[in-house]
């Protein structure tokens, strides 16, 4: 299967190929033909299964045959993609660039956390699509600069943390302001039943794709667990890095707090690391994405959220600094490595309280996680049934079972779900 199968227009065809892309993955190649047909779109993909191409190319070539030389006036916005944050919404404003170089189609971005006057000067000139985050997206509504009435095209992504970040109210008022009259795409990662409930409101007579786990994850992946007491975190992370010298790494902590307090130990150690977190202005945020895409900083903190925009194609490790408490959230983060014919490294740290998700995590990919027990931090008194591996590395042995967990919603934390006050954009 090639894209040219797939009826993709010449144009969109070559940008594809300036931007090397072969064949379409699973979700390409499933979702393209439903939304080329006018079809709504339920979607269930993890992170690095190329959903973004997945609805930004049909979406391009709809509007591209849909307009006319005789169409006079400012341009309306056709197409309208809602995104829980800052860097995932530039991520995607970036494909819709990339992948319509060769159209006469414009996009724009519009997030909180920044002044708004470039924004709203984009604008002002016309965009046929917009990438948008909910606060601003209703804020520039309010003040007249944004009407949803020229909107044939919907996508709402990331639905399942668009919930957790608490934007279901702004989600409704959204929905009250679009056309009847769509083509809707409605994609997550987990399908919880507070999720099937918002797609009913959202979709009409709509078609399923699912991605399952063992797709998403990569395949070349390297696992490994390493049992070792929460105060000795810091110091093994130290030791990985210096050990390993990946030139790309990529550490996942729970909260802001502890993103700022791993950044502080690992330059004590000799590392230089930033972090990217909600408490980050957006200008630090992107400057130091941008460095660490660049090769200029190896080493990037960041809390789940924050990580959601992040996109780098030769990613060459993943550290969970702290397990994550939903074990969807591991095959997110892990699958950020080891993308397409590259391959990678996902190592985590357990500490006695983390045990239970661990439990969780195998639980759910259906396989157990190879154990580093040769390392300068052991704590035995930690671990669970698991599968030993050699040395003090961060790769250990392939840890995947023959199958894997099919069911891909599992549990989720409500906890989390909260509502966000004016400035909840710049949260994550």
């Amino acid at each position: 299967m090639t894209f040219k199968d797939l009826g993709l227009i010449e144009p969109i065809l070559d940008a594809l190929e300036q931007k090397g892309y072969t064949q379409p993955t699973p979700i390409q190649e499933q979702a393209i033909p439903i939304l080329l047909k006018g079809k709504d779109l339920l979607g269930c993909a993890q992170t690095g299964t190329g959903k973004t191409a997945a609805f930004a190319i049909p979406i391009i070539q709809l509007i591209q045959k849909g307009t006319t030389s005789e169409e006079k006036g400012r341009r309306k916005i056709k197409a309208l993609v809602v995104t829980p944050t800052r860097e995932l919404a530039i991520q995607i404003g970036e494909n819709f660039t990339a992948y319509s170089k060769n159209t006469r189609l414009r996009n724009t971005v519009i997030f909180g956390g920044v002044k708004q006057g470039s924004q709203t000067s984009a604008l002002r000139g016309g965009v046929d699509i917009l990438v948008a985050t909910p606060g601003r997206l209703l804020d520039l509504m309010q003040q007249g600069f944004i009407t949803l009435k020229d909107i044939e095209y919907f996508v709402l992504d990331e639905a399942d943390q668009m919930l957790d970040m608490g934007f279901i109210h702004d989600i409704k008022k959204l929905l009250a302001k679009l056309p009847s009259q769509r083509q809707s795409l409605f994609f997550s990662a987990t399908m919880p039943e507070s999720i099937v409930e918002l797609s009913r409101k959202i979709l009409g007579s709509y078609e399923k794709v699912t991605i399952q786990p063992e797709q998403a994850t990569a395949e070349r992946v390297e696992q490994a667990i390493y049992f070792v007491a929460k105060k000795d975190k810091p110091d093994l992370l130290a030791h990985l890095i210096h050990e390993q010298n990946p030139e790309s790494t990529l550490v996942f902590s729970r909260t802001k707090h502890g993103a700022d307090k791993i950044v502080r130990k690992l330059e004590r150690s000799g590392i230089k690391a930033a972090a990217i977190h909600g408490n980050k202005s957006q200008n630090q945020r992107q400057k130091a994405l941008g460095n660490f895409k660049k090769g200029e900083l190896s080493v990037l903190i960041a809390t789940d959220i924050a990580a959601r925009g992040i996109d780098v194609s030769q990613l060459e490790m993943v550290i969970n600094y702290d397990l994550p408490n939903v074990a969807e959230t591991y095959v997110h983060r892990i699958g950020r490595t080891g993308r397409a014919s590259a391959s990678g490294v996902a190592v985590s740290f357990c500490d006695i309280d983390e045990k239970a998700y661990l439990k969780d995590i195998q639980k759910l990919i259906n396989t157990v996680i190879p154990v580093i027990d040769d390392h300068p931090f052991p704590d035995d008194g930690t671990q669970i049934p698991t599968k030993p591996g050699k040395g003090g590395g961060g790769g250990g042995n392939r840890g995947r079972g023959n199958e894997r967990n099919q069911n891909s919603s599992g549990k989720r934390n409500n906890n989390n779900s909260r509502r966000r006050s004016d400035s909840r954009d710049r949260r994550s």
